[in-house]
């Protein structure tokens, strides 16, 4: 019989256990930055490799001991490489952010300009002056947005481009509901040699699944993302390219000027999840382009203001509402997570900074939905509790309960391999 644990040993363990159960269990987890992982991705991330260091490239390490690591790496580069159609793969940044701070120093340097997706617009906060693109001393020019399509203006950034002459453009963004246009800003970029990236950390698993543009075929020159969101893996990033120069430098850039060790247990995870994608990527990702387009449907259909009206609302994983006359974001947010439904606050092109507390809208996500199972048949309610929160006004506790018992009937992940999670741990040598 194990011993008493200590107190805070077990506060640890109840503190763990309540958040998979809400998480898990009980809520619908509606962040488009956010998925679930299925049982035998789990099993593979949770191996003796996240004990391990493997610093450099594979079979050229500073350590001994990563014989199978390095074979591993090789071939989750091989896989993603498959999948996505890129020469050159690097899955050894930790996070999205990471993969672009790379690429970014390599394509550029103090003092240079870079062209952006505004942050108004849905651009990343890496590729600010706020963040990674601002710390490395590049200054960010945003491209003209056209905020009733809620795209890159291609005419009007044609002028920027050409004036500022920047030394890379960045394409992709965490708020996308069209598909950015890589191909037009590709042949304007050309006019000033300046090579394309497209940050696909919200769009892989729909560009693997083929119901997003390939930006390769586009003319994107480097692909960066995080592996945790559409592209349903564990948390880390990756950057693809065809070109070989650029590759070049990117590897003697993730090691040793951003990473050191990259979190091995990743690796193996980051492969499961693409041969995931290759098997069942293309029913998943179509599924939650349907579910997406169904959620707003139903929440225009409900009085809600739902972004992209005269575009069909979206194209991707995001529904994106502006909720000013339901009390501001961060206060809609805020109901919806007393009733167990988890989203997150958001601003608009038209927020102005002093509303960064309470911006006008909510970005509102479905891919880990359909992860679970759900159809559009499962967005018609789920798109009445949020109106019997943020319209009617009822009780969130009392929507709350409805949610628990809606979310039983979805426990299981899909679009995954079925496997004797016990039987597989054994052979892991888990001892689970």
């Amino acid at each position: 019989m194990a011993s008493k644990m200590p107190p805070e040993v077990q506060r640890i363990v109840d503190l763990t256990a309540k958040h998979n159960k809400w998480r898990k269990k009980e809520t619908l987890n509606m962040i488009a930055s956010e998925n679930v992982t299925s049982p035998i991705v789990e099993l593979v991330y949770l191996s003796d490799a996240m004990h391990r260091y493997a610093e450099g490239m594979p079979f050229k390490r500073y350590y001994q001991g990563t014989k199978y690591i390095d074979e591993l790496e090789v071939y989750c580069n091989e896989l993603m490489s498959k999948l996505f159609g890129a020469k050159y793969v690097d899955c050894r940044p930790t996070s999205g952010t990471l993969a672009n701070a790379t690429v970014f120093h390599v394509l550029g340097k103090n003092g240079d300009t870079s062209c952006i997706v505004p942050l108004p617009g849905g651009g990343h906060v890496s590729h600010s002056e706020y963040g990674i693109m601002g710390a490395l001393g590049i200054k960010p020019v945003p491209l003209a947005f056209d905020e009733e399509a809620f795209n890159i203006d291609v005419d009007l950034s044609r002028k920027i481009i050409n004036e500022v002459k920047p030394k890379f453009i960045v394409l992709g963004a965490s708020v996308i509901i069209f598909p950015h246009p890589v191909k037009e800003i590709k042949e304007i970029a050309q006019e000033v040699d300046a090579p394309v990236i497209f940050d696909a950390a919200h769009v892989l698993g729909l560009i693997a699944g083929k119901v997003y543009p390939d930006p390769f075929k586009d003319g994107a020159d480097v692909v960066t993302s995080s592996t945790h969101k559409t592209f349903p893996g564990p948390q880390g990033g990756v950057i693809m390219t065809n070109r070989e120069d650029i590759y070049k430098k990117v590897k003697r850039k993730v090691f040793p000027v951003f990473v050191s060790n990259h979190h091995l247990h990743r690796l193996a995870a980051t492969a499961m999840t693409a041969v995931e994608m290759m098997y069942f990527g293309e029913e998943y990702a179509r599924q939650v382009v349907r579910n997406a387009k169904k959620l707003a449907e139903e929440l225009h259909a409900r009085g809600f203001k739902v972004l992209g009206e005269g575009y069909g609302f979206t194209e991707t994983h995001q529904v994106l509402v502006d909720v000013r006359e339901q009390g501001g974001g961060a206060y809609s947010a805020e109901r919806l997570e007393e009733a167990n439904i988890i989203v997150n606050k958001n601003m608009l092109p038209w927020d102005t900074p002093d509303m960064i507390k309470n911006p006008s809208g909510l970005r509102i996500g479905v891919q880990e939905l359909t992860r679970i199972g759900m159809r559009e048949d499962e967005m018609i309610q789920v798109a009445q509790f949020f109106e019997k929160v943020l319209i009617k006004k009822e009780d969130p506790a009392e929507v709350r309960k409805e949610v628990v018992e809606f979310r039983k009937n979805f426990q299981e992940v899909h679009y995954t391999f079925k496997v004797d999670t016990r039987e597989l741990a054994d052979k892991l040598s888990l001892g689970v």
